[in-house]
């Protein structure tokens, strides 16, 4: 939205002209560069303009379109920013805990069973109920939750002095921590979904 010069001077990244641009395009004088702001990360997060203009995106900054309803699109980019921005404080969405075994120092597995809606932690507890929606608000070519899953696990360094002296992360010292970011991404990754169905199809 904005970036600051050496000096401690803050600088919109929306230009004045990019500014008269959107007011002039919906005659709208009193749209601010905060609700551009918001209705450029509402359309980066449409699927068909994500699919329609897949390959530019690959090798270009994105190009902005003009769509109907400004208003509908920055409202919607500020409820996803207000999501994902918030993730940590927003409420839990109710995953089932299942505790499955009993095993001392219990085995990580940090895997996502998409089919069944079921989240295996280690050895000893599964997540289960997660909504198939959920799996859809993806980071990349993942879905949030899967990411959070790979962020956790448990991997040797290739290094044999790293691995020998600095390898001490475990995923036992961060499961309960891990669980419940697990159920609050879980409601962002859904309210995500519900909002990004709103969007039009074309």
């Amino acid at each position: 939205l904005y970036r600051y010069e050496k000096d401690g001077t803050r600088v919109d990244n929306i230009t004045k002209w990019g500014l008269n641009q959107f007011r002039d395009r919906y005659k709208n004088p009193l749209i601010q560069t905060e609700d551009i702001f918001h209705y450029v990360y509402a359309v980066l997060h449409h699927p068909a303009y994500r699919t329609k203009y897949e390959l530019n995106l690959k090798r270009e900054f994105p190009r902005m379109p003009f769509y109907a309803d400004f208003h509908q699109w920055a409202t919607w980019g500020k409820a996803l920013m207000d999501l994902h921005l918030n993730y940590e404080a927003i409420a839990p969405y109710g995953l089932n805990r299942v505790e499955i075994a009993t095993k001392d120092n219990p085995k990580a597995k940090l895997k996502a069973d998409k089919v069944n809606g079921v989240i295996t932690l280690d050895e000893n507890t599964e997540l289960t109920g997660v909504p198939a929606i959920a799996w859809d608000y993806k980071l990349g070519n993942r879905s949030a939750l899967e990411w959070i899953l790979d962020q956790y696990k448990e991997k040797k360094p290739k290094d044999p002095t790293i691995a020998k002296l600095f390898n001490t992360y475990k995923f036992a010292d961060y499961k309960e921590q891990v669980i419940d970011l697990l159920d609050r991404v879980c409601t962002v990754s859904v309210k995500t979904m519900e909002i990004i169905q709103q969007m039009p199809v074309e």
